[in-house]
Parts: structure tokens; sequence; C-alpha cells
């Protein structure tokens, strides 16, 4: 299973401190401190991987929610040698399609997963990755994710999801697991995620009312249309982890 190319999806929101919570992130930082640091991180991931892949083709798109100027600024200084491209999230065409929400951050939430997931059914050929920006990347990360898709993909005969990071809060029950021998490390499957996930275009069609209606309303849990889809295919996660997500003060 050759890997041809990647379609790296970021969503950003640099004003909002963490979605749906009252609480302080890891360090205590202003929002656009772990934007900067989490694109930055990916850059660097994506110049490693480009050295073991140099016929591997990228491209890479940020899907912004409303940054003022000066910190749209500093991601345009970020990237503008790195051939990144910025959407700015259309809130009104979502409108009639998203359930009225509560608070117009979750509204945006949802709009800006349902963008990147349309961004991806048109512009996707092989791979996507749909990626949040309050991950840190290690600099081995995609480079890692994408030997190791190719390895368990030939070996199981059928594509998959796949996770940069090795999620805390999934070890806090007794699932049963399976562990598979990746490229150089392992990994394990799950069956819970959130929306940072690597998976192909075929499975995006093959699941695109799973990924649609995963976007219309807020869901407990907000994955909730997209777990129901790794009961029928295989996701998988890092052991140990490829990314750290810098959610709140007390996460696990």
């Amino acid at each position: 299973r050759k890997i041809k190319s990647i379609l790296i999806i970021i969503r950003m929101n640099t004003e909002v401190e963490i979605w749906d919570q009252n609480k302080k992130r890891l360090f205590e930082q202003p929002k656009i401190e772990y934007s900067v640091r989490s694109i930055n991180s990916l850059i660097k991931s994506i110049n490693f991987c480009k050295n073991k892949y140099p016929n591997l083709k990228f491209k890479t798109l940020i899907v912004d929610d409303n940054s003022n100027t000066n910190n749209l600024n500093r991601i345009r200084k970020l990237i503008e040698n790195n051939n990144f491209e910025i959407f700015s999230l259309d809130h009104q065409k979502f409108i009639s399609k998203i359930k009225k929400q509560k608070t117009k951050e979750t509204f945006s939430n949802l709009a800006s997963l349902l963008q990147s997931f349309e961004i991806g059914k048109n512009l996707g050929d092989d791979l996507i990755f749909f990626v949040e920006d309050d991950y840190l990347h290690f600099e081995p990360m995609l480079e890692e994710m994408v030997s190791s898709y190719e390895r368990i993909s030939s070996q199981i005969g059928r594509d998959i999801f796949m996770c940069p990071a090795d999620y805390p809060y999934l070890y806090m029950t007794n699932e049963k697991t399976n562990i598979l021998i990746g490229s150089k490390r392992h990994w394990r499957t799950i069956n819970k995620s959130l929306c940072s996930i690597m998976t192909s275009k075929n499975i995006l069609d093959k699941y695109w009312d799973n990924f649609y209606q995963n976007c219309l309303d807020r869901h407990d849990p907000f994955e909730k249309y997209l777990n129901e889809i790794y009961e029928k295919e295989i996701c998988i996660s890092p052991i140990k982890s490829l990314s750290v997500h810098f959610t709140n003060i007390n996460s696990s």
C-alpha cells in the first residue's frame, strides 16, 4: 500500500482558550502561543518526512476561525516559506446546516470541522490528515505515521484510521485491544478518538454520512458518529505518543 499524497488540514482558532471548558491550558498561555508552536512543530515534522519520502506529495491547508490581524500575521510569517494555504471559516455557509447551539463557540467548532471534512472530500486524493492546533508534534511523527500506515494497511489489506497521540483517557476503562507492529514503534487498536485523525479519501467517501452527521449538532461524546465507524474499521494510536495534546491543566 504505497501512499502517493497527503492532504493536511489544520483547524485553527487563536482566540478561544479552551472550547466548552472554563479551565486553563497547561502552561496557562494565550491560545495563539499554542497555535504557533503546534504549526511550527508540524512544519518540522513535514520536512522530516519529506527527507524519507521525497516523491510524496504534500498539501497543507489551514481553516482559520476568525483570528485577529496580529495573530494571523504571526501565523502567516511562520508559514511563508512552507507552501501553506489559509482558508477563512465561512460561518454563514453553515447556519442552515448546523443545529442552533447554546454558544457561538460550539457552532464555530462544528462549522470548522464540517468545512475541514468538505475540503478533504473535495481536494483529497490519497491520505487526509485532519489535525487541530493544540497538539505539539515530535519531529518523526509524520514519517512514522506514513511508514506505519503503509506497513499495517498492507498487512491487513484495507485502509485504516490513525491518531497521532496515545490518549490517556483511553486507558481509563478495561477495553480489549490488539497490538500491531508499525515502523519504529507499536500501535494499538482503539474504539474512540478525538478529531485529529488521519485516514484515506476512500474511507472519507465511504463513511461520508458519519463525518457529515457528526458536525450537525453537539453530541455526547462530541465524536459520536466518528466513533461509530470504528465498530467496522480499524483505528490505531501509537505506543508511545507521537504528538501531545495540550488540553486543560487537570487533564490526565
